[in-house]
């Protein structure tokens, strides 16, 4: 999966030899040669529960993976995080500069809207609106970037399990759940009961996603991670490892581990996949 969606974004990303060539260039930088691909993987997973059109699924993906890319690269930047490794490598803007940085982010944001809106996703064209403004949600005030204003406003602030359920379920909780929900709606239909049970899963996942990341800063090493490791504590960031301690931490992202899989259970054989991604995502040491 991981090789298919380097191909894809490959495909889709503007040619460096495209006017103008940095952007473009920085774009592909930023977006290619890196990272788990656990939101692709997500969509794939989900598109399975449907019988989803793999080229209806790569371009879902590939929308997703482009917002997070796009929320990396700004997340990075001297005005945020001030990080200078992601992904094993320069961040952005120390490869190239910061205004490119800037610039990076908001072409990989707008190209993620444009795959969705130029490719049939769906058969129902208010189906396929509603997978844009899912996306839309994910990414906004109300998602990951309301997420990260809140993150930024609690720098040195201890929050409670609650405060911080609610700043991640936003933080990066939003665009996991964007991932299964996109991923889903590139198939048949799904009653509303079962759209509740994938949609409590995705919740449970993008949480657990980010209590295992607190964990993993704390414990984790530079070259493990391939992202500046302590970087929260040192920043005086909120963390679920620093509100709860690391063994409570591991046992409620287990609880949420249970959750999901539970969620899952009467889809049988085609949960299959997303029941392995919780488990990754739980136990995942990277």
């Amino acid at each position: 999966m991981q090789a298919r969606m380097e191909a894809a974004l490959a495909r889709l990303l503007p040619k460096p030899q495209h006017a103008p060539p940095r952007l473009h260039e920085a774009m592909r930088y930023a977006a290619l040669e890196g990272g788990k691909r656990v939101r692709p993987m997500l969509a794939f997973a989900a598109g399975e529960l449907v019988d989803a059109d793999a080229r209806r699924l790569e371009i879902a993906a590939a929308a997703v993976e482009l917002v997070h890319a796009y929320s990396l690269v700004h997340d990075d930047l001297p005005c945020m995080d001030d990080d200078v490794l992601r992904r094993g490598k320069p961040t952005v803007h120390v490869e190239f500069d910061e205004a490119t940085a800037l610039l990076v982010g908001d072409a990989l944001q707008a190209l993620a809207f444009q795959l969705l809106a130029e490719h049939t996703l769906a058969a129902d064209p208010a189906q396929q609106l509603e997978m844009i403004r899912t996306l839309a949600l994910a990414a906004g005030s109300r998602g990951m970037a309301g997420g990260q204003m809140i993150d930024l406003e609690s720098t040195g602030r201890q929050l409670s399990p609650p405060e911080l359920e609610f700043m991640h379920i936003r933080k990066t909780g939003a665009l996991i759940r964007a991932a299964v929900v996109l991923g889903a709606g590139c198939g048949a239909p799904l009653a509303a009961e079962d759209r509740a049970r994938v949609d409590h899963y995705a919740k449970c996942v993008g949480l657990a996603f980010q209590v295992v990341d607190d964990v993993l800063d704390a414990e984790a090493s530079t070259a493990t991670l391939g992202k500046t490791a302590g970087k929260d504590s040192k920043q005086g960031k909120p963390t679920y490892a620093a509100a709860l301690g690391v063994a409570r931490a591991r046992a409620f992202a287990e609880e949420l581990r249970g959750q999901a899989h539970e969620a899952l259970a009467r889809f049988g054989a085609r949960g299959r996949r997303l029941r392995q991604l919780a488990d990754f995502i739980v136990l995942r040491k990277f």
